[in-house]
């Protein structure tokens, strides 16, 4: 990372540097995306919903991006590195992998029969194009969230406090963030709201330890973005145009399913129970001394 200017007085090696960035991130992130709130609450037509859900997605990243250029006079820091590859396919696959093991015993027990008509389509070459767009583009707005959440408040959060507690802070943030879209807008299950709520919140915040997890043991945010941008094209559109969907499927699969908030607390646990890998790293470098550590 790049100095900041002569006679700046930002320190990157003080942990109450890092509370003060933190704190201006996050009143930044929630003031800015209660712009996009507002209009995806207030968008009717898809093409309007889609530029305010994106919008908003992007709120996190912009306010991630001005914290920086306060606190330390330019944008870097955010872990914009390739890192291990290793890391990079885990955060593509596990996606791919996870929703097979929620959409396949929906299909075999015949509670969502497997749309063979979908399949035709998705497994076709016409469908290559469209497969390429939509993977780049869930991207491109899930890197909008992540350079905000897992870019700088995990790695600042690091600085001052250890795994666990980050962990479920930084999630239960990243949680109550979303609120205001499941609730006012059209981001919710097609069971009741409260369900919803209930299956959302352990789902994210599971999401969100893992994530974690993959940001400091990698030390580069594109895991992050993989993970991200994976889950949401293959659980939101790729599986669902391979299923019959019936009220009793809609229950389990998808973002708002009991099936993928159990999957993310299984997988945050074993994070949780690796903890120590990344405190290990963050005590072996420049993170837990106070000094910069996880970011390039």
């Amino acid at each position: 990372m790049r100095s900041p200017a002569p006679g700046h007085p930002y320190d990157p090696r003080s942990p109450s540097t890092a509370r003060r960035e933190v704190i201006v991130f996050l009143v930044l992130a929630f003031a800015l995306s209660s712009i996009g709130w507002l209009f995806t609450t207030r968008s009717t037509a898809v093409e309007a919903l889609l530029l305010s859900t994106v919008f908003t997605m992007w709120c996190p990243g912009i306010a991630a991006v001005v914290t920086r250029l306060y606190f330390q006079r330019n944008p870097g820091g955010f872990g914009f590195r390739v890192g291990e590859g290793r890391w990079l396919a885990v955060a593509a696959f596990l996606p791919i992998l996870v929703g097979l093991l929620i959409f396949g015993p929906v299909w075999a027990t015949g509670i969502g029969s497997f749309n063979h008509e979908g399949a035709a389509m998705v497994f076709s070459t016409g469908f290559i194009p469209v497969f390429l767009v939509s993977i780049v583009f869930s991207l491109f707005a899930a890197a909008g969230e992540e350079i905000g959440w897992r870019g700088l408040l995990v790695p600042e959060m690091a600085k001052f406090m250890g795994f666990t507690k980050l962990a479920l802070l930084s999630s239960a943030i990243w949680a109550v963030w979303h609120f205001p879209l499941i609730v006012f807008s059209t981001y919710h299950g097609a069971g009741p709201l409260w369900y919803s709520l209930a299956v959302f919140v352990p789902s994210v915040m599971g999401a969100g330890i893992i994530l974690a997890w993959l940001r400091l043991r990698s030390g580069s945010i594109l895991p992050a973005v993989l993970f991200h941008g994976f889950w949401n094209y293959f659980i939101q559109q790729f599986y669902p145009l391979l299923t019959m969907e019936t009220p009793e499927s809609v229950m389990i699969t998808g973002e708002f399913g009991w099936a993928a908030a159990a999957v993310y607390i299984l997988l945050a646990l074993v994070c949780w129970h690796f903890r120590g890998i990344v405190e290990s790293i963050g005590a072996g470098s420049p993170s837990a001394a106070g000094r910069e550590p996880l970011q390039s």
